[in-house]
């Protein structure tokens, strides 16, 4: 699979590089938080959220709305899943990390084909907006050691929601408050909509 770099124009569909903001105060206090065998994702922080560049972050990125800045870090090799919410997301990358994305609109009747999964690399220290169309997940090691990438949504994102009856396919899609899944059926655990088919890639 060819890794392209978010400073393509092919990664103009699905985001952009942010410019002009200095995070290096959240980047600095990630140097605290675990890097795992496996991938954790934690939503929200009190440390990255005490850093002071955060009131910039919520002003300028999301124009004021209250935000949680949390973390993904560990190690990955494989797509696994694929989600999205219905608001930008923020990376910040800590480490050099590899992107696994697509397009919410390739979805087909509640399945989407990895065939269309485009990978592109987020080289250490840069920030970038993914928009809400966008399909991702966890990101994938670029080096030995693992990744760490912090992650910014809107507050209450990717936490705990009750489920109800669905009404509508998107609905059984539903996994956490704002997050939309669709699983490999390699990666599907109980209460995942398995929505991925084609082949779980690897890059490893």
């Amino acid at each position: 699979m060819q890794i392209q770099k978010v400073t393509d124009a092919s990664f103009a569909k699905y985001g952009k590089v942010i410019e002009g903001l200095d995070c290096s105060d959240i980047i600095e206090a990630m140097g605290a938080t675990p890097c795992p065998e496996h991938v954790i994702y934690v939503p929200g922080d009190e440390s990255l959220e005490a850093c002071a560049s955060a009131a910039d972050v919520a002003y300028t990125l999301y124009g004021g709305m209250p935000i949680q800045i949390g973390y993904c870090n560990g190690n990955n090799h494989k797509l696994n899943g694929l989600e999205y919410h219905r608001d930008s997301e923020i990376n910040i990358a800590v480490t050099d990390l590899i992107l696994l994305i697509g397009s919410e609109q390739d979805i087909q009747d509640g399945k989407y084909d990895t065939a269309k999964v485009e990978a592109f690399l987020v080289p250490a220290g840069t920030i970038i907006e993914v928009y809400a169309t966008t399909l991702h997940y966890a990101p994938c090691n670029a080096a030995e050691g693992g990744f760490k990438c912090v992650v910014v949504l809107p507050k209450g994102t990717n936490t705990a929601i009750e489920k109800r009856a669905p009404k509508c396919l998107e609905d059984e899609m539903l996994f956490a408050r704002n997050k939309w899944l669709l699983v490999h059926p390699e990666a599907a655990a109980p209460g995942q909509y398995v929505g991925l088919v084609g082949e779980n890639i690897c890059l490893k």
